[in-house]
């Protein structure tokens, strides 16, 4: 288990209230032994003008988990993470329902770590794939 035991996903929701990612309604809602899941609904607040997903949503959703799987995996007292770089690459549109983001590490590092996030559609169909590059600082 790569995250403190414990970690809640009440406690990953809470930390959100009054952020982007409430106001998205990105959801956690899996805590596993080297993964982290949330879904975020595909509604007006996350469409484009075509009534498509919003590849910026799907970033939103990616660097939302990336981020917050890498600092859980840390010593908040004395680290952080923050963001360098994103990418992601959109494979299918996605018109209604709810995305699934899943986070998994490719490398820990103690300066950097760098996640996978795969997005998948309400019937498990891979529609995005992103990579966060995140630098861990220490805490003055």
């Amino acid at each position: 288990m790569i995250f403190p035991k414990n970690l809640t996903l009440a406690q990953l929701n809470n930390q959100s209230e009054g952020t982007m990612v409430s106001y998205l309604d990105i959801q956690f809602t899996e805590i596993g032994t080297d993964y982290l899941v949330a879904t975020m609904p595909v509604d007006h607040r996350t469409k484009q003008p075509l009534g498509l997903l919003h590849g910026g949503a799907n970033v939103v959703l990616a660097e939302t988990l990336g981020s917050v799987a890498a600092t859980y995996t840390l010593d908040l007292q004395k680290q952080y993470c923050v963001g360098l770089e994103i990418n992601a690459n959109h494979l299918k549109s996605v018109k209604d329902g709810r995305v699934k983001g899943v986070a998994k590490p490719i490398h820990m590092g103690k300066k950097t770590q760098v996640w996978e996030i795969k997005v998948y559609d309400s019937e498990e169909q891979l529609t995005c794939i992103s990579r966060i590059t995140l630098a861990v600082l220490d805490r003055k």
